[in-house]
């Protein structure tokens, strides 16, 4: 294994899927973490199998921005395969403020309308969320998390740009359901990708990917 300063481009991207993994398992429309600091990264080819990085990672809350939580994480990338996701362990060293309050506010708030919300440009091009489509706005930021996990490889580092539209649709059953198309910046070939995401959540069950299509890639103007 090689030990990484703590900086190089690689270790970066490998940082990617780990934090697009823990916002889709631990996120959702209350709860948006990032990363602070990337503290330590090494490598480890295994032979036959892939590469794997071992991180440590410390993380915010947007919404809480006076906790941090350290992370430590494994991405194994497998080798000479690009379709299928890099495997993430993580261990969370410490507590995430709950959610729960929050979650149950918006689920309220949604169920309530008469009409489904839509909306579009989120951030507008000022960068600017309205208070109202916050919690919209970090539903994709945890379930872009999934997309960017399931499509990493070593040479990729994805991150959501921006939700270019989203549409709530009426469920039989208890969850709620929007389907978005968000901006994916693939940062390496610094290409913006459209991705329709189906996304399903429940204050109870959190945050479900039941599809995802990747749309034709656009240049950056």
């Amino acid at each position: 294994a090689m030990e990484l300063p703590p900086s190089p481009f690689p270790v970066s991207r490998a940082a990617a899927p780990a934090l697009g993994y823990l916002r889709y398992r631990r996120g959702g429309p209350a709860r948006a973490l990032q990363l602070r600091e990337l503290r330590r990264a090494r490598r480890e080819d295994i032979d036959d199998v892939g590469h794997k990085y071992y991180l440590e990672l410390e993380l915010e809350d947007v919404l809480d921005k006076d906790s941090t939580v350290t992370c430590t994480a494994e991405v194994l990338y497998h080798l000479g395969s690009t379709d299928i996701a890099p495997d993430v362990q993580f261990t969370l060293g410490g507590e995430l403020k709950s959610t729960e309050e929050a979650d149950n506010v918006f689920y309220s708030r949604i169920r309530s309308l008469e009409k489904e919300l839509v909306a579009q440009n989120i951030p507008d091009s000022h960068g600017h969320v309205p208070p109202e489509l916050e919690p919209i706005h970090w539903l994709a930021w945890a379930a872009s998390g999934y997309v960017i996990w399931q499509n990493s490889t070593e040479n990729t580092h994805f991150h959501l740009a921006q939700i270019k539209h989203v549409k709530q649709v009426k469920r039989p059953d208890e969850f709620l359901q929007f389907d978005y198309v968000v901006l994916l910046h693939e940062m390496v070939s610094q290409e913006i990708i459209p991705w329709e995401v189906t996304v399903l959540w429940h204050p109870r069950d959190g945050i479900q990917v039941p599809r995802d299509t990747r749309q034709p890639r656009q240049s950056l103007e």
